[in-house]
């Protein structure tokens, strides 16, 4: 919603917005702008006189123990007949139409890779719009027009609004459509993964197949079983695969410096300084998708080597000196299991024998609150030499969720003795590692501060 207001006002709309609990750093950039920003939900805001609220997906009916409502602002837009509509549909009337979408969907990596192919297609000179659920560092902005042809979106199966149960994605109409990965998450609307797999599906019947106008194409990770079901459903467009040692586009090497290879061809090389086999999966993803608007893959790889990631992936927070070596303080969006896993697994590959990781996170997703994946954490830290969670606020038991790890694994639930945990069991040459996807209560501010006190 942060971005999709950058839109509105670089078009030359004047935008507000409300919320509960902003934190960057969204809220910096909205500040930035000039996007005023009103905390709370209440329904004086009517008097603002808006031509139309644009309403986010947090929004509900709901009311609270006393019986008010949670969002009085909503209750009075409905109650007085103002109009409103659904980020997404905004988009889609206001800024997508028209334009070659590029709309990148997956349960992870939505955020690197729509960074990484709107960063091709800028090297490439194609000045393309973009919508990004971060701050990708090489533009410094979530969201931008653009003055191109091609508009490169991060597509999210997560539900439109409280009046539109649809997921967000089949509003984008692309004409390139990228299947990252798909497993089981969004437990609180999704009942099962067949579930999700036939919103993706709904998403596939959106993508045209060969006209006048060019193919549309499916980019799809030939790794995943559950896409291989999407498809099987049915597609009508053109399909390009990667990641599999069969698929269109392949790579080789270490994930920090490997080939590109299209169709067992070497056709170009990234050297850049991410880490993971997922980036490297999400590079594959970006490269193919950037070949459907012309880039040839060494054109894209090239462009890879100065892709400078997003905010809160992996983002370096600070260095504390001592006497065996610096401590380091990363922050990363990671909050499913396989994204920890993978986050902390692509961390473990980048260090030197010897070196630690400290897990420090909390289950703060709507999926993790509701306990659906608990069991999976111990499994999701193992490649971590110590775990601290932060379980305020769960309704489950995350002592017991990590009992298998035995000692290994501390909980805390509030922020203060969760610092001081961490700080305690820290010494030199250790790589905190701070996972959630909110502000988690400036966390790495104050292990910073406490570390350096140490």
């Amino acid at each position: 919603m942060g971005g999709l207001a950058a839109l509105a006002r670089e078009a030359g709309h004047k935008v507000t917005g409300c919320d509960a609990g902003v934190y960057p750093p969204m809220s910096d950039q909205l500040r930035a702008l000039g996007i005023e920003l009103i905390e709370g939900f209440g329904a004086d805001q009517l008097a603002l006189k808006p031509d139309m609220f644009v309403v986010g997906n947090v929004v509900s009916r709901a009311h609270l123990s006393d019986g008010t409502p949670k969002f009085p602002l909503m209750e009075a837009i409905l109650d007085a007949g103002l109009p409103y509509t659904s980020g997404p549909q905004w988009l889609a009337e206001h800024v997508l139409q028209g334009r070659h979408v590029i709309a990148i969907a997956g349960t992870h990596g939505k955020t690197t890779t729509t960074a990484m192919t709107s960063w091709i297609l800028e090297a490439a000179g194609l000045q393309p719009g973009f919508l990004v659920g971060g701050v990708p560092l090489n533009f410094g902005v979530s969201a931008r027009l653009g003055q191109g042809k091609t508009f490169v979106i991060e597509a999210d199966e997560y539900d439109t609004a409280f009046f539109d149960k649809r997921s967000k994605f089949v509003h984008y109409r692309p004409r390139t459509a990228v299947l990252n990965n798909l497993e089981f998450d969004h437990a609180d609307i999704f009942d099962d993964l067949a579930a999700i797999e036939r919103q993706f599906h709904h998403l596939v019947r959106t993508v045209p197949g060969k006209g006048a106008h060019g193919s549309g194409r499916v980019v799809v990770n030939g790794l995943e079983e559950s896409l291989a079901r999407v498809l099987h459903q049915g597609c009508w467009s053109e399909v390009r695969s990667f990641g599999a040692a069969v698929s269109d586009f392949t790579a080789q090497g270490e994930a920090s410096d490997f080939d590109v290879l299209q169709q067992g061809k070497t056709v170009g090389h990234v050297r850049w300084s991410l880490t993971g086999t997922h980036n490297q999966l999400n590079a594959l993803a970006a490269i193919a998708a950037a070949e459907h608007v012309g880039v040839s893959p060494a054109m894209a790889a090239q462009a890879l080597g100065s892709f400078e990631n997003v905010k809160r992936r992996m983002e370096l927070r600070g260095t504390v000196k001592a006497k065996d070596g610096d401590i380091t303080v990363y922050d990363d969006f990671a909050h499913h299991p396989t994204a920890i896993r993978t986050t902390v697994d692509g961390l473990r590959r980048s260090l030197k024998a010897g070196e630690r990781i400290l897990a420090v996170f909390e289950p703060r997703s709507n999926t993790m609150k509701l306990g659906t994946m608990k069991s999976q954490l111990p499994w999701s830290l193992e490649n971590a030499d110590l775990a601290f969670c932060h379980s305020g606020g769960l309704d489950w038991d995350a002592t017991a969720a990590l009992a298998p790890m035995g000692a290994r694994a501390a909980v805390a639930n509030n922020i203060e003795t969760l610092v001081a945990q961490v700080t305690q069991a820290a010494r030199g040459g250790d790589h905190i590692l701070c996972m959630s996807n909110g502000g988690f209560q400036g966390v790495h501010t104050k292990l910073l501060y406490s570390l350096q006190n140490k």
